[in-house]
């Protein structure tokens, strides 16, 4: 759910909305909405008055007031976790060339003594509302945005052979998306884009290839299959039900006692929310509901989690994980703990906000003996609060590589504004850091990641569940059976040299690093 920032009788005066445009008739210091003076016309306003709206309205929620969205500084409190740190800044100055340049200057004044950097590189504008509506709603594509029809439903990585050629491999692809619905799947190679089967590294090819992915509505590939065949397809964008899990399996080891151990193992790419602004369950909830309930009735003791490309999103769907997951000792105990800025902690009861999550007073149907998580740079945020969360009370195991790093959340404002006529207008979704959590033994503050039990690659063209060639399913397997992650036996120099990594520096960052708390979002906007 969106935070509403306009009550009733707000909408009604929000006409030239407060103070922004600096053709209207109201000041900075004004405590109500004025009407928009007769013979404006609100209807077509430069974009550059509601780039000043935004910018205006962004700063007021973010280090003086929430309240009817930025506009009353009477009531409300600010939002912004790091807000006694910002100086005071004028928003509608001249050298903030938009609210995005100025959110950059904003972010940069908490300084983690750790790093000597901004404790801030997550904070940023959701400017089409399509990933709000994809972490709350759990679909594909967002009406605000009139030009988007949702996506292909896939990520790809790009690596190098041995002679430095460039490959292109399908990270994951939604089983509900474009491209999950036709098969692809992780370990595809894309051979050729729009008919160009030159795959380089050259700027000019990566920039085309990104655009052709993530910015466009329609795009041909040649795929060349795990098993060495190829395929050419269409895919055209759509809107559909976001399926978080991309792959799941139970298999069974033996360890060196002979003794059988049932594992549970599955892949979650995002955080969908498991409840929509309508209160109802997402597909995603149906999905986990179904992959716990298997599990279950397998009898596994034993689970792996893969987050390796799974930046968080909704806070919901990481407590459903924890109570899914965590042994019944846990049920009715502390989850985690909720920090938020100095002012909204001293009126927290005002506010009517909750600073203490626990767990359901049932918890998991699983008996489990560990759990494993497969993480990479790319896990982050609700992903890393979901295992932080369960540490206090099993084997928490982390295989891969060290985590993103982001012990920090958001709550959603959704900044629109009303003409005249009272037409929504809606300018941003704004996700700036408001909260800080710790686990039930105080950890937390995380803010360079969190370590790995044992370190493993992450091969990109093996497919998922692949316990001989992923590097970490390998590693977790050697565990279960020997009690130690490295085995003896070594790769085959011929083996060793088809394996292939991604290469990060070589695809523009498209991927969300957040969790979101939609219900503390609504309890806010109920609070004024």
């Amino acid at each position: 759910m969106h935070t509403n920032l306009f009550t009733s009788g707000a909408r009604t005066a929000l006409a030239g909305i407060v103070c922004v445009l600096l053709w209207t008739a109201c000041r900075k210091d004004n405590k109500t909405s004025e009407p928009t003076p007769s013979g404006i016309d609100t209807t077509s306003k430069p974009a550059s008055a509601y780039e000043d709206s935004l910018k205006y309205l962004m700063y007021q929620i973010m280090q003086v007031s929430y309240a009817d969205g930025g506009r009353n500084a009477s009531a409300g409190l600010p939002t912004y976790y790091w807000y006694s740190q910002v100086p005071g800044i004028n928003p509608l100055d001249a050298k903030y060339a938009n609210a995005d340049s100025l959110l950059s200057v904003m972010k940069s004044y908490a300084i983690n003594p750790v790093t000597t950097k901004p404790y801030d590189h997550y904070s940023f504008l959701d400017r089409n509302g399509v990933l709000t509506n994809k972490l709350m709603n759990g679909i594909s594509a967002q009406t605000f945005a009139a030009t988007n029809n949702g996506d292909f439903g896939l990520d790809y990585g790009i690596a190098l052979d041995g002679g430095n050629n460039a490959h292109i491999f399908i990270l994951y692809a939604d089983k509900n998306g474009p491209a999950g619905q036709i098969g692809v799947t992780r370990g595809w190679e894309i051979i050729s884009v729009n008919g160009n089967s030159n795959i380089s590294t050259s700027q000019t090819f990566l920039q085309s290839l990104y655009n052709a992915i993530f910015n466009s509505t329609s795009v041909t590939l040649g795929f060349k299959r795990l098993d060495g065949s190829t395929i050419t397809k269409t895919l055209t964008t759509t809107s559909y039900s976001i399926n978080p899990v991309v792959f799941d399996t139970v298999f069974t080891v033996v360890d060196k006692n002979n003794i059988a151990k049932k594992v549970g193992y599955f892949s979650m790419y995002t955080f969908a929310s498991i409840i929509n602004s309508n209160g109802q369950d997402t597909y995603t909830r149906t999905v986990l509901d179904q992959l716990f309930a298997k599990f279950a009735s397998q009898g596994i003791n034993n689970l792996v989690v893969d987050f390796r490309y799974n930046g968080g999103g909704a806070v919901s769907t990481a407590e459903y994980l924890d109570n899914a997951i965590a042994p019944p000792a846990a049920a009715g105990q502390l989850m985690y703990n909720t920090i938020f800025n100095d002012k909204l902690m001293a009126h927290i009861s005002d506010v009517k906000l909750t600073t203490t999550t626990k767990f359901a007073a049932a918890t998991s149907k699983l008996n489990l003996d560990n759990v494993f998580f497969i993480t990479t740079g790319n896990t982050a945020s609700a992903s890393e609060l979901t295992l932080n969360n369960l540490k206090p009370y099993m084997p928490v195991k982390l295989v891969g590589s060290k985590t993103y790093g982001k012990p920090v959340g958001f709550i959603d404002f959704n900044i629109s504004v009303f003409d005249q006529n009272h037409n929504q207008k809606y300018l941003a979704d704004l996700y700036a850091i408001n909260f800080e959590t710790k686990n039930a033994n105080g950890e937390g503050g995380y803010y360079t990641g969190i370590d790995v039990n044992a370190a493993a690659n992450d091969y990109v063209n093996i497919a998922w569940g692949n316990t001989q060639r992923d590097d970490n399913l390998k590693a977790i397997v050697n565990y279960l059976t020997t009690g130690s992650y490295t085995s003896g036996a070594r790769l085959a120099s011929t083996e060793l040299n088809d394996l292939r990594q991604a290469i990060p520096s070589l695809k523009p960052v498209n991927g969300f690093n957040g969790m979101v708390d939609y219900e503390r979002s609504r309890i806010i906007r109920s609070s004024h």
